[in-house]
C-alpha cells in the first residue's frame, strides 16, 4: 500500500538508515519515492550512496514533498524539526515520531498551523536497534485522527525491518524499557558469557559466535513455538546436570530481579523525559 506514497525521513543516522534500508529492500517503497534529510552531510552521503535515494538538508522541503514524514531524530532535536515542518504539512500528511519522551498531543500542538485545524494524523513509535539487521521490534501508538488505512501503511513501513504492533500510547514508556533499551542488556549478557568462556581457555571470536547464536536461537524458540519461557528453560535443565548448576548461580546472583530492575529503571527514566 505504501508503494504509492512518497516517504520522507528526517534523520539519517543509524535508525533512520535502518528504516530506509528496510522499506527499499522489502519493496515497500521504490527508492525514487524516498527522501531523507539531516543536519549531517556525511549521513546524507551514506544513505544516498547505499540506497540511491534523494537527500536534502531542508526539512521543510522534505515535508512538502512527502505524504509520510518519519521523524527519526533525538528528543532534543524534535522541537526544531517540528518548527521546520509546521507550515509544510497538511491534514493529508501522516507524521510518525520515534523520539522518546514526547507524547502525541504535544507533537500535534507544535504542528498546528493555518493548513491544519485539529485533524493531524500523528503516530508515535518506539523501534529498537536490531532494526539495523532487519530484526527490530516496534510499538506504534496512533493519534486520535488516524484511520484504518493509516494503520496499515505505518505497520507496513515498520514491519519492513522487523516486527511491529499497534499499542496504546500509555504503553510506549513500557515498550521503551522492554524492547527499546533491552538490546543493551542482551549485549552485556553476551559479553559476560564470552568473557567467562575466554577465562576457561576458549578463543574470544568463537566465544562471541557461540554466545550470540545461543541467544538468537533461544529468542527464536520463544517467539516461534509460543511456549512459556519457563517451560523451555525446564526442558534444558536435566536433573543434576550442567544447566541447572548454571541456573542456580544466576538465581544466587539475583539475575531475574536485576533484569527486571533494569527494565523498570528504563521505563521510569522515559516517564521522567
Amino acid at each position: 500500500m505504501s508503494k504509492k506514497y512518497r516517504i520522507g525521513f528526517i534523520g539519517a543516522g543509524n535508525m533512520g538508515s535502518a528504516m530506509i534500508g528496510g522499506v527499499i529492500s522489502r519493496g515497500v517503497c521504490d527508492k525514487s519515492r524516498v527522501i531523507a534529510s539531516s543536519v549531517n552531510p556525511d549521513d546524507l552521503n551514506r544513505v544516498s550512496g547505499a540506497y540511491g535515494i534523494s537527500t536534502t538538508s531542508n526539512n521543510s522541503e522534505l515535508a512538502a514533498e512527502s505524504e509520510i514524514v518519519i521523524l527519526a531524530v533525538k528528543p532534543y532535536q524534535l522541537d526544531d524539526v517540528l518548527a521546520d515542518i509546521r507550515d509544510a504539512i497538511d491534514e493529508e500528511t501522516i507524521v510518525v515520531s520515534i523520539a522518546a519522551g514526547r507524547n502525541i498531543s504535544s507533537i500535534e500542538s507544535a504542528l498546528m498551523s493555518v493548513k491544519v485545524v485539529g485533524k493531524l494524523r500523528v503516530f508515535r513509535a518506539m523501534p529498537n536497534t536490531p532494526a539495523l539487521v532487519g530484526e527490530g521490534m516496534t510499538g506504534i501508538a496512533p493519534g486520535t485522527n488516524v484511520n484504518e488505512d493509516d494503520y496499515d501503511i505505518v505497520l507496513e513501513v515498520f514491519n519492513s525491518f522487523g516486527k511491529a504492533q499497534i499499542i496504546s500510547e500509555e504503553d510506549i514508556e513500557i515498550i521503551t524499557g522492554l524492547s527499546g533499551s533491552s538490546p543493551a542488556y542482551v549485549y552485556m549478557m553476551i559479553e559476560a558469557m564470552a568473557d567467562a568462556a575466554v577465562e576457561q581457555g576458549f578463543a574470544r571470536d568463537k566465544a562471541y559466535l557461540f554466545a550470540s547464536q545461543a541467544v538468537l536461537g533461544s529468542a527464536k524458540m520463544v517467539r516461534d513455538t509460543g511456549r512459556h519461557p519457563g517451560e523451555l528453560k525446564d526442558a534444558v535443565t536435566s536433573p543434576g546436570g550442567t544447566t541447572i548448576a548454571g541456573v542456580r548461580a544466576l538465581e544466587e546472583g539475583a539475575f531475574r530481579a536485576t533484569v527486571a530492575d533494569a527494565v523498570r529503571a528504563a521505563v521510569e527514566r522515559c516517564r521522567e523525559m
